[in-house]
């Protein structure tokens, strides 16, 4: 907890006036890192190590919300810090313009530890009803003491105890991109690119989507039991390439991990021979770790490979799943940092690669077979135009994804939603967060044209 951080005179030029001695009169007595550190709860201190190491971009939240900085808690702080650092992370660019408001200069640089344990306060204090008002204020100023910043613990007190006190904004008449970006913690560029692709409309309700835990309601009529635990976006992928090609004897998962298509696969298509591969080999080791859970999974071949080198291997298969890495913009819900790291130069190079790992695919798709690109992306760079570029010849061609959700829902597979008739735009897959009842994906199916069809 001892992190030292910068910018002390800016702190000290928002704190209060000073009481006896220079120090801030609503600090309350000195005390050391240490005694502070005692006097914080565990669940918000490994909320704050949590934030400070997704902060550092050292840890993803999921995976360090399962790391032994929460072992040792009960169930009851494990919950907790879990709705504390998801919730501080979805709701970060809110609180930090509310906070921005009541510095005495705006404009000023708080060191990060301090800024941690004010968005941690003010989102206690906004969004969790059921935590005393006095806990969050107090805590909140030992964490800024704990981690090194004594100084500034008069203002974060000062600040935590004008957003307790003040009433809450009424609800705005007409609100502009940039208000409604910044009412719902997203940023006003990526907001701004969803009104232009979807419409105001659908991007407000995407923000609003965002805001909240993913739904435990699923689309399917089939859950539980032996099938794999995943969202219901990863699922529908899945389940639209087992009906794209339910007579394939190959297929190949071809950036497979961690493993949930291909689960699906495997359970869909009983006879068939599935490849998963997947270019990390960490992850290979974690998906047949998984796969042993299931005893469908039993032949699913395992491998580590990377679908863009060029390879003398001339292994053909009917159906191949290329569910490429993307921005993540479609499942902000439960990935909340992704708003935080994500800039609009990454989308072409997401794209440079995704258009690669399409190529490589392409090469072992059999005649007559069929590829479903797909991504958890909302952007066109990493969608529609990566797919254009790669079906301008002949030897390539769309097939309509309208007919495969009929099947899924005519044999019961899929329940009627009206909401998820829209999801079919242009013969591809388009879910959006708030507009469906899922994350948001993007599906295409893409046949090889037979040599028999070719020739006529």
């Amino acid at each position: 907890m001892k992190r030292q951080g910068t910018g002390s005179r800016d702190q000290g030029s928002a704190r209060p006036k000073d009481g006896p001695r220079g120090r801030p009169a609503s600090a309350g007595p000195t005390l050391s890192a240490e005694e502070a550190l005692a006097k914080i709860t565990p669940a918000r201190r490994a909320a704050f190590e949590i934030l400070t190491l997704v902060g550092e971009n050292k840890g993803h939240s999921d995976e360090l919300l399962h790391s032994p900085l929460t072992e040792a808690l009960t169930p009851e702080d494990r919950n907790l810090a879990t709705a504390l650092v998801m919730g501080v992370l979805r709701w970060q660019i809110a609180l930090d313009a509310r906070i921005r408001t009541l510095l005495q200069r705006p404009d000023q640089r708080l060191a990060e530890p301090v800024s941690i344990a004010l968005r941690m306060g003010a989102f206690q204090l906004l969004h969790m009803d059921r935590i005393p008002p006095h806990a969050a204020l107090s805590e909140s100023v030992e964490l800024c003491r704990a981690a090194g910043q004594p100084h500034a613990t008069g203002m974060v007190n000062a600040i935590l105890r004008k957003i307790a006190t003040a009433q809450k904004p009424g609800a705005r008449v007409f609100e502009s991109t940039a208000a409604f970006a910044e009412r719902l913690a997203h940023p006003r560029w990526l907001a701004e690119r969803w009104v232009v692709n979807y419409g105001r409309d659908a991007a407000l309700a995407i923000c609003e989507a965002d805001q909240h835990e993913p739904s435990e309601s699923s689309i399917f009529t089939e859950v539980g039991g032996d099938l794999p635990i995943m969202d219901d976006g990863s699922r529908l992928v899945a389940e639209l390439a087992a009906a794209a090609m339910p007579v394939a004897k190959t297929v190949w998962d071809c950036c497979a991990a961690p493993g949930g298509k291909t689960l699906i696969l495997a359970r869909r298509m009983p006879d068939a021979e599935i490849h998963a591969t997947d270019v990390s080999a960490k992850r290979t080791a974690q998906m047949q770790a998984r796969f042993k859970r299931f005893a469908y999974a039993e032949r699913i071949l395992c491998s580590v490979a990377d679908a863009t080198a060029s390879t003398s291997d001339d292994m053909r298969f009917d159906l191949i799943l290329c569910d490429v890495p993307c921005s993540g913009t479609g499942t902000l819900a439960g990935n909340p940092e992704i708003r935080h790291r994500l800039k609009p130069e990454e989308f072409p190079r997401q794209a440079d690669r995704q258009r690669a790992i399409l190529k490589g695919a392409l090469r072992h798709l059999a005649p007559g077979g069929r590829l479903v690109y797909s991504t958890c992306s909302l952007e066109p760079e990493e969608n529609e135009q990566v797919v254009d570029v790669l079906l301008s010849t002949d030897e390539f061609q769309r097939v309509p994804v309208d007919g495969f959700m009929r099947s899924l829902r005519s044999s019961g597979a899929l329940l009627e939603d009206a909401a998820l008739a829209s999801a079919t735009r242009d013969g591809a897959l388009r879910t959006l967060p708030g507009v469906h009842p899922c994350d948001g994906f993007f599906a295409v199916v893409i046949e090889r044209v037979s040599q028999a069809a070719a020739v006529s």
